[in-house]
């Protein structure tokens, strides 16, 4: 039996600018569940936030908790299940034709990209041959950029319409994020131990060929990147219980938010709303 996730809750905070230095309010624990509440995703106008639960004591086909989809509804400040199937499904991210896309996994551990109708509906597949995938961004409407679990995990650049890939590169970390300019951003790992680097790096397609591009070496002392993009082009990362900030032509990072004061411990996820008005923030509960 697979290894039941750790316990996280998702809190959604306001992100406003004070004296032009970007600052995290109250947060509010939207998931208030015992289990697995993660990878939050904002729907394009904003309104709703989906994410990943495992609610209940249900032992899914997967071998593992029973994940899917869940919605919350900023408005009404409700929540409200999307998917429900017996396989477990993660990473939840709204599709350019405004679908549903995930990481599911199978009955019989095989991890692929599916997609379903916005309210959970009529699961496809999208790619067929490549797996195990464990997290994805869409480029374009066809084109989607992969994060393929190895060893060692890899960055592959995916066509829907031929349903192939193409490796661009090799021992990365987790973070796979849609940018605000277009192309995407993946985190480049290199070295061990004390030599040991994350690298902030964009990818782009153009004319069907992907290019890579060094942004930004990761907060100082960081094994794993926690990041986030807001619609200006501000790169967030957590990091031991603060929350830092980077732009392009900075010369380092900026300590902007105290996490740990804030009540959030052990950050894992990040995301900013289109507006960059809100922040939803992964963390162990109190």
């Amino acid at each position: 039996m697979a290894q039941a996730p750790p316990p996280t809750d998702v809190f959604l905070a306001d992100l406003t600018k004070q004296d032009g230095r970007l600052a995290v309010g109250k947060p509010e624990n939207i998931s208030n569940s015992p289990g697995y509440d993660n990878q939050p995703f904002f729907t394009p106008d904003g309104a709703a936030l989906l994410f990943a639960s495992a609610r209940g004591p249900v032992i899914s086909a997967c071998g593992s908790p029973q994940t899917d989809i869940y919605r919350y509804d900023v408005k009404s400040r409700s929540v409200a299940q999307v998917t429900g199937t017996p396989e477990c499904e993660y990473s939840p991210t709204v599709t350019p034709d405004g679908g549903l896309s995930v990481i599911r996994v199978e009955a019989d551990g095989t991890q692929r990209l599916w997609r379903f109708t916005a309210d959970g509906k009529d699961p496809s597949l999208v790619l067929t041959d490549i797996k195990p995938v464990g997290y994805h961004a869409w480029l374009d409407k066809t084109m989607l950029a992969l994060f393929v679990l190895g060893p060692p995990a890899t960055l592959q650049v995916a066509d829907t319409t031929t349903g192939k890939g193409e490796i661009v590169a090799t021992n990365i970390g987790q973070s796979i994020l849609r940018m605000p300019n277009g192309g995407a951003s993946f985190v480049q790992q290199s070295g061990t131990g004390a030599e040991r680097t994350l690298t902030v790096t964009q990818l782009t397609v153009t004319n069907g060929k992907p290019v890579t591009k060094a942004l930004t070496t990761a907060v100082p002392g960081a094994t794993q990147a926690h990041l986030a993009w807001t619609p200006d082009g501000t790169l967030l990362m957590a990091h031991e219980g603060a929350l830092h900030a980077w732009r392009s032509g900075a010369a380092a990072w900026e300590r902007i938010a105290d996490l740990n004061g804030l009540g959030l411990r052990n950050v894992t996820r990040l995301a900013v709303s289109p507006k960059g008005d809100r922040i939803a923030i992964v963390a162990v509960p109190q």
